[in-house]
C-alpha cells in the first residue's frame, strides 16, 4: 500500500507539473530513460475493444501494477483516459515489476501498431521517469 501511494505521488507530480505554467521550467529536469521494447500482452482479451481504436503510435501510457491470482508481477497498461489495453507480458514484467514496488514510476509509449487479421499488435518502449 504505502508503495502504491508513492508511485500515484509521483504521477500526481508528473500530471502537475505537465498542466503548470512552471511545467515548462521544469519539464527539462524530468528524465524518461529507455529501458526495454516490449509489447502489450492479453489485447484479445480486452472486454473493451473500443479502447484500441483511439490509441495511435507516440501515445505515452501509464503502467500499474496490479494485484493478479494468476501473475504476482502482473503490470496492466492503461490508456491516457486509464482504460485497460492489455498488461506488461509476463515475460518480461519481474524487473519492472520490482522497480515499481520500490516506488519508481514507469510508463510506456507506443512504438508501433499492427493489424494482424482480428489481432492488434501494440509495441511499446518501456520508460523510467527519473527527476
Amino acid at each position: 500500500m504505502e508503495n502504491e501511494l508513492k508511485v500515484t505521488q509521483q504521477q500526481s507530480a508528473v500530471a502537475t507539473i505537465e498542466g503548470h505554467e512552471l511545467g515548462d521550467i521544469i519539464k527539462p529536469l524530468i528524465k524518461e530513460i529507455h529501458l526495454f521494447d516490449s509489447y502489450v500482452a492479453g489485447t484479445t482479451h480486452l472486454e473493451d475493444k473500443s479502447v484500441l481504436d483511439s490509441i495511435k503510435v507516440g501515445d505515452m501510457l501509464t503502467l500499474q501494477r496490479e494485484d493478479n491470482k494468476f501473475d504476482s508481477n502482473a503490470i496492466l497498461i492503461l490508456n491516457d483516459e486509464k482504460k485497460k489495453l492489455g498488461y506488461v507480458p509476463e515475460k518480461d514484467n519481474i524487473v519492472f515489476a520490482r522497480l515499481m514496488d520500490a516506488g519508481k514510476l514507469l510508463k510506456a509509449k507506443i512504438t508501433d501498431i499492427k493489424q494482424k487479421g482480428s489481432f492488434t499488435q501494440i509495441s511499446v518502449g518501456i520508460y523510467l521517469v527519473d527527476f
